[in-house]
């Protein structure tokens, strides 16, 4: 057995994951020269937690194929709930899923197909209203649509820099938030990304497989500052231009379309960016695109904890945040696409799938904001999503 230390003491550490094609999926962590178990980066995470919040790490596997760790915290000082997801499944998609691919345009010989999939997310729920809620996944998918040989493996490998984690967590300063974030780091900071084999501009890595990366990050604030709404979307715009310039109004856009709760005629939040179905210019470069993205999430929405995590509030303010996470609950079991597919999957692990939800949330009947209050601004940019950055009126003059 290998010391539970050398995850602090090695610099580098790599996480292998591999596929023999029988449905199997193997993966481990492991420093360059000799591998360690898959579940140290938890015990890491075991070590920070704070005395005023429960926290747990839940490492799961699954029946059907692969598995992967739930990190949840509770009742914390600064988060009322938070919890961080990482999956690495393999299995049979049921006609269900597969109808719901080939609605949005993948089209495949099979009504069954074998698949791949790994993935992080995360949702901090805050427990001062003046916080926002954020959510971010990002995801990476294959599916098998024609028989290939068997026992030929597709490894993935990422690299990453412990210690500048560690060093990331220190400066935060935010003590839930570092348990949370912790994941994050670890799984993104990433420095290669080696398939072995010449992924080129195509989405078939061979026959009969596909390959698509997804993902976004999101904001939702129960009470309207525009300067941090703005600082959100400044951060996600840079991360994609330094990819493709189009990238920001285009997943802007789809954000807006897609956190749209229909019933009620407006949007989760403020939008940010969201994407899927990403299989170009090529695997190694959407890649890169979504590590980008994933560490755009720290200087995103830290800044705005720190400046709002010890702001006044009263009764009024968190009953409309309760109204507020209602909505948020709404959304997810009613529209959300990932929710869908966890729901649609064989083996679905139901606490990991509905681990997005918040901890407290209320309904009540004909909720109507006053004219002129905060409520009702904030009601303004849900139901007309503002170009934050001005970018379309700048496009125009």
């Amino acid at each position: 057995m290998v010391d539970h230390g050398e995850l602090i003491t090695r610099n580098k550490l790599m996480l292998r994951v591999w596929w023999d094609w029988k449905g199997i999926i193997h993966y481990e962590l492991l420093p360059p020269s000799k591998p360690v178990n898959s579940d140290l980066y938890c015990q890491q995470l075991m070590r920070l937690k704070q005395e005023d919040a429960k926290f747990k790490v839940d490492r799961w596997e699954r029946k059907e194929g692969g598995g992967g760790i739930t990190c949840v915290l509770q009742d914390g000082r600064v988060f009322e709930k938070a919890g961080v997801n990482i999956s690495i499944v393999s299995g049979t998609l049921p006609p269900g899923a597969v109808q719901q691919m080939r609605s949005r345009g993948k089209k495949f010989d099979q009504n069954e197909l074998p698949f791949f999939a790994a993935g992080v997310s995360a949702v901090i729920h805050p427990r001062n209203p003046m916080v926002p809620t954020i959510h971010f996944n990002y995801r990476y998918f294959e599916v098998q649509d024609k028989d290939v040989p068997r026992g030929r493996p597709i490894i993935v490998e990422w690299e990453r820099d412990a210690r500048h984690s560690a060093g990331s967590l220190v400066r935060l300063k935010v003590e839930e938030l570092t348990i949370v974030i912790t994941c994050l780091i670890f799984l993104f900071n990433v420095e290669s990304l080696n398939t072995g084999q010449d992924n080129n501009n195509t989405t078939t890595l061979h026959d009969g497989k596909q390959w698509w990366f997804g993902g976004g990050t999101d904001l939702t604030p129960y009470y309207l500052f525009e300067e941090d709404a703005i600082l959100f979307h400044r951060v996600l715009k840079q991360a994609c231009d330094a990819h493709d310039s189009s990238y920001y109004q285009r997943f802007k856009k789809w954000c807006d379309d897609y956190f749209h709760i229909e019933h009620r005629g407006e949007r989760r939040g403020v939008g940010g960016i969201f994407f899927d179905d990403l299989d170009t210019p090529s695997q190694s470069e959407a890649f890169a695109f979504v590590t980008d993205c994933a560490e755009a999430v720290i200087p995103s929405y830290i800044p705005i904890v720190k400046k709002r995590k010890d702001a006044g509030y009263g009764y009024h303010e968190r009953q409309w945040q309760l109204l507020r996470r209602g909505r948020y609950v709404e959304f997810n079991l009613i529209y959300d696409r990932g929710t869908k597919f966890g729901l649609y999957t064989p083996g679905a692990r139901y606490e990991s799938i509905l681990m997005s939800l918040p901890l407290n949330a209320k309904w009540e009947y004909m909720n109507i904001p006053k004219p002129g209050s905060p409520e009702e601004k904030l009601m303004q940019v849900l139901k007309v999503p503002r170009d934050w950055l001005h970018i379309e009126k700048t496009a125009t003059v």
